[in-house]
């Protein structure tokens, strides 16, 4: 991931082992990713390297079936993917997970995410970065709030 690719970052009111729990759970993704509209099938090995969740994008009836490889994954840290995307391309992806500590009332845990995303290959490179920029940071800001929805009330009791 290139130190440039757009990155947004969140604070959720939840550990660092809540969030990776549902980021773990392959069958979450179109809860919590824009655009994803159904889950086909997650690789049981998920989210191991190599591992992939077949997913599909796009409002029906003009659904599209893809697919996102995991290219790294540090347990409860860090996990990059490659998100396919046709005909656009494809996308890398980057969450990191840092346990971070609570400012304010309550003693709840807390974990910063980033979320960082550039396109690597196919006609959506064609675009500039200065004008991909805003939409990939829109997205991924929309992503992370859905990620904090789904992460804090699977572990609120």
């Amino acid at each position: 991931m290139t130190s440039s690719a757009p990155t947004v970052r969140r604070r959720l009111s939840c550990s660092a082992d809540d969030v990776w729990a549902t980021l773990a759970d392959g069958w979450l993704y179109p809860l919590f990713v824009v655009g994803a509209s159904r889950m086909r099938e997650v690789d049981d090995d998920w989210p191991g390297v190599g591992s992939e969740v077949h997913h599909s994008f796009g409002a029906w009836p003009a659904v599209v079936d893809d697919t996102t490889t995991v290219t790294a994954c540090e347990p409860g840290l860090r996990l990059r993917l490659v998100a396919s995307g046709r005909p656009g391309g494809e996308a890398e992806v980057e969450f990191r997970l840092s346990p971070a500590t609570a400012s304010g009332p309550g003693d709840g845990a807390v974990c910063d995410v980033e979320l960082a995303e550039d396109v690597v290959s196919g006609p959506a490179l064609l675009v500039p970065r200065i004008l991909r920029r805003p939409a990939v940071v829109w997205r991924n800001t929309e992503t992370l709030r859905r990620l904090a929805f789904v992460a804090e009330r699977r572990t609120a009791g």
